[in-house]
C-alpha cells in the first residue's frame, strides 16, 4: 500500500502523516512514526537498483514528505489508462472512432481487476471510485466508437460491461440503446430505456435525464427497418414462355446462326443445318 501511494503521488510526495493513515487505516500503532520508517524502509529496498550510486536513492525524505523517484521510461498502468482515455475522448470528439476504440480499449484492459483489492482504507476507497469512473467512461467511448464504426458485436458489449458495473448510470444505457439501434433492434433499444426507467423509479425515485428521453424519443420516432427485398430476376427472353401459367411452352425456334445460341443449346434444341457458303 505504502508503495503504490508513493508511486501515484511521487510528483509532489507524500506527507508522513498520510502514508502513516494509508498503511493503518484502522488506526495508528502507539509506535507508528519507528514502525512506518522500517515500512518506507523496506519499500527503499525494493526500487533500489544494483547500478544506483550512494546519493541517488530512490526514495528520499524531504521537508516532512517521501518523494519516489522512478526511471524516466517506467510505465504506471493507471496513468496509462488516465492519458488513454484522455485522448480517446479527444479523438471521439474529431471523428477518429477507429483511433478512440483503440485507446479506449487499451485502457479498459488496463484498468481490469480491483485496485489493492486485500486492503481497505480512505485512500484506497478513494483511488478505487476514481479508476471506477476512469474504467466506465472509456467503456462508453469504446462502446460509441464501435457503434460509429459499425460493430454491432463489440459496441453492445462494452455498453453491457458498463450497465452491469454502473445499474443506475444512464449514460450507459445510452450507450446499450445506440448500440442495438445501429443493429437495427428498435425493439431491444427501447427495451432498454424502458429497463432504466424502472431501475430509476424503483430505486432512485426518479425519471430519466432530459437527454435520455431525447434519445429515446429518437428511437420511437424512427422508421421500422425494412426487410432487404431481394433484386427481381431477369429472364431470358427465350424462357419466359416457359414460366408462364396454363401455357405450353412451343418448342424453340431454330437460330439462323450457324451455332446454337445458348438459350437454345439448354433446352435441347437440335442445331440447325449450317447456311451454304452461297447463302
Amino acid at each position: 500500500m505504502a508503495f503504490a501511494r508513493l508511486v501515484v503521488e511521487r510528483a509532489g510526495g507524500t506527507e508522513r502523516d498520510q502514508l502513516a493513515e494509508t498503511v493503518w487505516p484502522e488506526g495508528l500503532p502507539d509506535t507508528w512514526a519507528s514502525a512506518l520508517r522500517s515500512v518506507v524502509s523496506r519499500v527503499r529496498t525494493f526500487v533500489t537498483m544494483p547500478q544506483d550510486k550512494p546519493g541517488d536513492a530512490a526514495l528520499v525524505a524531504q521537508g516532512g514528505r517521501y518523494v519516489l523517484r522512478v526511471p524516466g521510461d517506467a510505465a504506471v498502468d493507471v496513468e496509462c489508462a488516465d492519458l488513454a482515455v484522455t485522448e480517446a475522448t479527444a479523438a471521439f470528439a474529431d471523428g477518429a472512432f477507429a483511433v478512440a476504440r483503440q485507446l479506449a480499449s487499451g485502457a479498459v484492459s488496463n484498468l481490469r481487476g480491483s485496485f489493492l483489492p486485500s486492503h481497505e482504507g480512505e485512500w484506497v476507497n478513494a483511488m478505487r471510485e476514481q479508476l471506477e469512473e476512469l474504467r466506465l467512461t472509456a467503456l462508453e467511448i469504446a462502446s460509441l466508437s464501435s457503434s460509429a464504426l459499425g460493430d454491432e458485436h463489440h459496441a453492445l458489449r462494452y455498453a453491457e460491461e458498463a450497465v452491469r458495473r454502473a445499474p443506475f448510470r444512464e449514460s450507459a444505457y445510452r450507450c446499450r440503446m445506440t448500440a442495438h439501434k445501429r443493429a437495427g433492434n428498435r425493439a431491444e433499444a427501447l427495451r432498454s430505456y424502458h429497463q432504466l426507467r424502472r431501475v430509476l423509479a424503483e430505486e432512485l425515485g426518479t425519471d430519466p435525464a432530459p437527454e435520455t428521453e431525447a434519445a429515446y424519443l429518437e428511437i420511437l420516432r424512427a422508421p421500422e427497418p425494412r426487410a432487404p427485398q431481394r433484386p427481381s430476376a431477369t429472364l431470358d427472353p427465350f424462357l419466359m414462355g416457359v414460366f408462364e401459367v396454363g401455357r405450353t411452352a412451343s418448342a424453340p425456334r431454330p437460330c439462323g446462326l450457324g451455332r446454337v445460341c445458348s438459350g437454345h443449346r439448354a433446352h435441347g434444341a437440335a442445331p440447325s443445318p449450317a447456311p451454304s457458303p452461297a447463302a
